[in-house]
């Protein structure tokens, strides 16, 4: 089958005209990096104890993410543990601290035995000078110092440039020079989610223009573009994209592994490490364990992209399930481990295939009731679902069913 199509999936074709991806020169597959365990617990109220942060990193090495940001170890004596009790699990995953330019904190990420560290400089010469409040070559002496003795001590880094995507070219240019030839990626931070798709693919063909390593993006969700920058980035050369679980980090979120894995291999064809069929079972974990619930719209994980209450929409998925399926859902369930399939309910826009459909669920043979009693439970259906301002359980349709037909026995 063609890419944008299969038992599972059915996206637009017009993603893999050759036109529409005219200048674009993607990695076959995506380092994912996932930093749910630092961004993610940085949103507001969220609090991973050190067991929390064991089980999600177990589960995110199970699922197949790449990489795992595991905390910053200079926050508190209880993630310094995290990350070394994380470090010493033997995951196929590379574990990674965030570290400040500082030897201090290289220092316990080499107490913690994590083999690499993301390293965070501010790289706009406003933040340098009015949030952190340095000169523009002391910024420039930290971060070379610091990625120096991390390299000395055999550290796989990261370089993370703050504010990148608002940051003066030239001084952007001038602080990843000072490091390039020591650091083995840079990543590009749009550390207030301030970009747009075609300015960001503009931005990383920019910079590759003078970087040679391997590019990163770090992308935020202020203005809900958190997945459609990845995408960008990676269409522009990126080879890893970090996320989180669900997209919890700070104030608006960042990049969701689930929405930006799937984005990746079924609208730009490109493959990542990550097992599709884990997505749902890790995302109901970070919920519980994150106190953070998902909008039953969220996109992949949530509730409603897998139940029909449109009298049309459940007309077609009754009609196509048995023999197209993925007619009527560009995703299906099954595809990202979701036990519970395509669920039709009952309430204010159901139409007559939502009332077949709950005739045959409560044991009534539809064909045996008259159009005009189908019509009376259709109009009572919406009537009480109107009163109730929600859905008709399946026990409240019986007890309609039985008021228009007449007492019955259901199974």
């Amino acid at each position: 089958m063609p890419k944008w199509e299969s038992r599972l999936w059915y996206v637009s074709p017009y993603n893999y005209v050759e036109e529409a991806r005219r200048g674009f020169s993607p990695p076959e597959r995506v380092v994912i990096h996932d930093t749910t365990l630092r961004d993610g617990e940085q949103q507001a109220g969220i609090v991973f104890r050190r067991e929390d942060k064991l089980r999600i990193a177990m589960a995110l090495d199970e699922a197949g993410v790449d990489r795992i940001e595991a905390g910053m170890p200079a926050v508190s004596r209880e993630d310094f543990e995290a990350v070394k009790e994380i470090a010493r699990q033997g995951l196929r995953a590379m574990v990674m601290t965030f570290a400040r330019c500082l030897k201090q904190d290289v220092d316990l990420a080499l107490k913690a035995d994590v083999p690499g560290v993301v390293m965070e400089l501010p790289s706009s010469r406003h933040i340098i000078r009015y949030a952190y409040r340095w000169t523009e070559e002391k910024a420039i002496e930290r971060a070379v110092e610091a990625v120096e003795y991390a390299k000395d001590h055999g550290l796989y880094v990261t370089f993370f440039t703050i504010d990148s995507t608002r940051a003066e070219p030239d001084f952007l240019r001038r602080v990843v020079g000072a490091v390039h030839d020591l650091m083995d990626s840079l990543t590009l931070a749009d550390t207030f989610g301030v970009m747009n798709p075609f300015s960001m693919k503009y931005f990383i063909e920019m910079v590759r223009g003078f970087v040679s390593k391997p590019i990163e993006a770090h992308t935020h969700n202020d203005f809900g573009m958190a997945v459609a920058n990845a995408l960008a980035a990676v269409a522009a050369g990126a080879s890893a994209v970090h996320v989180t679980v669900n997209g919890i980090g700070e104030r608006a979120g960042n990049a969701p592994l689930e929405e930006t894995v799937l984005a990746l291999k079924l609208l730009l064809g490109v493959e990542t490490n990550v097992k599709l069929d884990k997505l749902y079972g890790l995302s109901k974990l970070v919920e519980k364990l994150s106190g953070v619930r998902m909008p039953p719209h969220k996109p992949v994980v949530g509730d409603s992209p897998y139940t029909t209450e449109s009298g049309i929409i459940a007309d077609w998925w009754l009609a196509v399930r048995d023999v197209k399926p993925n007619e009527a859902y560009p995703i299906l369930p099954e595809l990202i481990g979701r036990d519970k399939g395509i669920e039709v309910i009952l309430g204010k826009k159901a139409g007559k295939a939502n009332i077949v459909h709950a005739l045959k669920a409560i044991g009534l043979d539809p064909s045996s009731v008259s159009e005009e009693d189908m019509a009376r439970i259709l109009d009572e259906v919406k009537f009480y679902s109107i009163l109730k301002k929600g859905p008709v359980t399946l026990e409240e349709f019986k007890l309609i069913a039985d008021r228009v037909l007449g007492a019955k026995t259901h199974n």
